[in-house]
């Protein structure tokens, strides 16, 4: 009879296809929310209920299209239509731009000229409508972009400045319920976005229990120490790490500063001189390592207090694109 975590694994390895085939939109989706996912506090205190309404509902007219994408260009643009400066509720600002998402009149009217908005707006659409102006923008970014997959296209689209495409997804991830990003935290019920890190996040679960020992490579060795274990568990899925912390840190890719991290991910402790510790994320703030001397391989918080931690690799990246 399969344990719960074999047949959590297999279960997830059905996935993987499906995961695969939804490509960088999909990933999107994970990280910043989808359509239906809740709003984080952060959001729910910040957005006004109606607009929280509209970001989410026009956010279904696109697949692929996160609500907390539309919501962070409505905050950056007006603030969610609160700004007082001009053109947010009447005439335009000084490149023309008018309404809740600074729409210029000439792009709004390329967007009906394409799309019919949904019922529920002025009439004619205005772009100085809430909802017309926000399902005009999920049409927008839907064609410039999301419709292929390129979110952060999609966004340039709007303003083309890589600071604002960068401000935009910031502001997304605060607007995302962290709890409903990818990965569980659970052993048995693992969730990674590809084959490779699923694959190693089940090998180190396997783990639980066994000794930190200094240099320890695995069982034979009596247990593992925190780059043991790593090395390991992405062994299990065919990718070759290098043995130390530091040197598996150095061997990248980074995670870049800012975004959310993935299950799979390996976050690392110390500072840019040395690296001392690492461990191997698997979802909802948790990580799988091997701690320290007198200390078994255990799940525990990869943030915790007094923490000295430097940073995030993806190794499974390459390999599954």
């Amino acid at each position: 009879m399969l344990g719960k975590v074999a047949v959590a694994v297999i279960a997830a390895l059905l996935l993987i296809p499906l995961l695969i085939a939804a490509g960088v939109s999909g990933a999107i989706s994970a990280v910043f929310g989808s359509g239906s996912s809740q709003p984080s506090a952060t959001a729910l205190a910040d957005i006004p209920a109606d607009y929280l309404a509209l970001y989410r509902e026009a956010a279904g007219v696109c697949p692929g299209l996160a609500w907390t994408i539309l919501a962070a260009i409505g905050k950056i643009e007006s603030d969610h239509g609160r700004s007082p400066l001009p053109g947010v509720s009447s005439g335009e600002n000084y490149a023309g731009a008018g309404g809740p998402m600074q729409f210029e009149q000439s792009s709004f009217d390329g967007v009906l000229a394409r799309h019919q908005l949904p019922s529920g707006g002025a009439s004619p659409p205005s772009r100085y409508n809430p909802h017309d102006a926000i399902y005009a923008a999920a049409f927008y970014l839907c064609d410039n972009g999301v419709s292929r997959g390129d979110v952060r296209a999609a966004i340039f689209s709007y303003n083309h400045a890589d600071w604002y495409v960068q401000e935009v997804l910031d502001q997304a991830k605060k607007y995302a319920d962290a709890a409903a990003s990818v990965g569980t935290g659970d052993c048995n019920a693992i969730q990674a976005t590809n084959a490779v890190a699923l694959t190693a996040i089940n090998y180190a679960c396997g783990q639980r229990g066994l000794p930190y020992v200094w240099g320890g490579n695995g069982p034979q060795d009596g247990g593992f120490d925190c780059s043991g274990l790593t090395v390991a568990a992405y062994g299990a899925a065919g990718v070759t790490l290098p043995r130390t912390a530091d040197a598996q840190f150095r061997a990248g890719p980074r995670v870049p500063d800012g975004q959310p991290l993935l299950p799979g991910d390996l976050v690392f402790y110390g500072t840019a001189a040395h690296i001392h510790h690492v461990g191997l994320y698997i979802g909802g703030g948790l990580m799988i390592d091997a701690p320290d001397v007198g200390q078994l391989v255990k799940v525990e918080p990869y943030r915790y207090k007094g923490d000295d931690y430097f940073g995030a690799t993806r190794p499974a990246s390459s390999v599954a694109a």
